[in-house]
């Protein structure tokens, strides 16, 4: 009986992962335009008015909304709550940690990412790209950090939200994509 339940989860994982990577040309372009836009327009407002080596309102964590907002626009992790809550508060819990122990990052770091992670799951807010939200806050460059609860507000809740706009326009264009799924904003 053990091989038989194997064989199918495998199956039912498999067909799981065809199911999602399964897109048509046309998915493949607006998930492209929708993820350049938004990352560029992050891109030209970092490079206009701020200083290139900064990158103060271009964070990683960004990158990775992207292929979520843009790419899987109807797992429950991309959704606008996950999108917003999960990068707000997990601002809040890495700068509260920077805050609280700021010389030893490798402890700062951790808890963090830890911490904000539980917080999610509490909140039904789970954005994966919220952990390095929390992660940029102890680890970024020293303009970032001293940017204290103002990191809070930008560039993660401005540009979450630049994300977001991209992502309700992209994805509403054709009648096979509908963002956020179900309706659900909160």
């Amino acid at each position: 009986m053990p091989i038989k339940r194997i064989k199918r989860t495998y199956r039912k994982a498999r067909y799981v992962f065809y199911r999602e990577t399964l897109i048509d040309t046309k998915e493949h372009v607006l998930t492209f335009l929708g993820s350049f836009t938004g990352i560029a327009i992050l891109g030209f407002i970092n490079s206009k008015y701020l200083v290139l080596s900064d990158n103060l309102f271009l964070i990683g964590s960004f990158g990775a909304s992207a292929v979520l907002i843009y790419g899987v626009i109807n797992s429950p992790l991309a959704q606008p709550r996950n999108l917003i809550g999960g990068h707000l508060l997990s601002a809040i819990v890495g700068v509260t940690i920077h805050n609280l122990i700021p010389n030893e990052t490798w402890l700062a770091a951790a808890l963090a990412v830890s911490i904000s992670i539980v917080l999610m799951q509490v909140t039904k807010t789970l954005h994966p790209p919220g952990g390095a939200t929390a992660l940029i806050a102890n680890i970024g460059s020293e303009k970032i950090k001293a940017l204290g609860y103002l990191y809070v507000l930008s560039p993660v809740l401005t540009g979450v939200l630049i994300l977001l706009a991209v992502a309700l326009f992209y994805n509403n264009i054709t009648k096979h994509r509908k963002y956020p799924a179900h309706g659900k904003w909160f």
